[in-house]
């Protein structure tokens, strides 16, 4: 299986945005407007372009919201809800999750940020290294808010930084990430995870890889970087 359409898609959406709450404080953060459009629809977008045809949206807080906002369809993307009944973090909702997958490549993203990369070059590359998770990093100039990555010059990761008061360029998480789904198969089911704190760290050892992107980048979790979404994604679409 090597076409983009037949690979499962999976968005974690189910924050409770608390440090949004200032100006988000009626629906989930994903849901948040740019403009007159939910922040959701510019990463259905990508995926609608990408070609992907299914698309789980992996829901917690006010997940019915979401589902009403976008019912089962999104242009030519069929879309499934996984709601969790109690928090369960970024690896706990993938792994429940699980029962609606249909590729033996999942595609996961991170609802709340968004990067302007090729996804099907990431795609393809993932192939190429027969990797059990590939994550795409971006760079940036100031990487303190995020903490960043080390990787080995054939791409695979060493080491993950925690947040840092450093003010200086590096590579970081986009959110975007690959993984074999026998991958997902083997976590505990119905345990809160973190895929950034619990299971990165703890997959060093199997050999994952980085994908390195030039991209822009947003992350919509704090009000200050919220507000300037709207410029970040009209500079998108005047290039385009």
């Amino acid at each position: 299986m090597n076409e983009a359409s037949d690979v499962t898609a999976v968005i974690l959406a189910g924050g409770f945005g608390m440090r949004l709450r200032s100006v988000v404080s009626d629906r989930p953060k994903v849901l948040a407007l740019i403009g007159e459009r939910p922040f959701l629809s510019y990463h259905l977008d990508q995926l609608n372009e990408m070609g992907i045809e299914q698309v789980i949206i992996a829901t917690g807080y006010l997940g019915d919201m979401i589902q009403l906002t976008f019912g089962a369809c999104y242009k030519s993307i069929q879309i499934v809800y996984s709601q969790e009944t109690v928090p369960l973090g970024t690896g706990g909702a993938l792994k429940y999750a699980e029962k609606l997958f249909r590729s033996e490549h999942i595609l996961v993203m991170n609802g709340d940020s968004y990067c302007d990369t090729n996804i099907s070059k990431f795609w393809r590359w993932h192939l190429e290294k027969k990797s059990l998770a590939s994550l795409l990093l971006i760079h940036i100039s100031n990487i303190g808010r995020f903490g960043y990555v080390e990787t080995k010059p054939d791409g695979q990761i060493t080491c993950f930084h925690e947040k840092t008061m450093l003010n200086q360029p590096g590579w970081i998480n986009a959110g975007i990430y690959l993984f074999s789904s026998s991958l997902i198969g083997s976590l505990p089911e119905n345990k809160t995870i973190s895929l950034e704190k619990d299971l990165f760290p703890q997959w060093l050892d199997k050999g994952i890889y980085a994908y390195k992107s030039e991209g822009r980048f947003i992350d919509i979790g704090i009000p200050e970087d919220y507000a300037r979404a709207g410029d970040f994604f009209s500079a998108i679409s005047h290039r385009r």
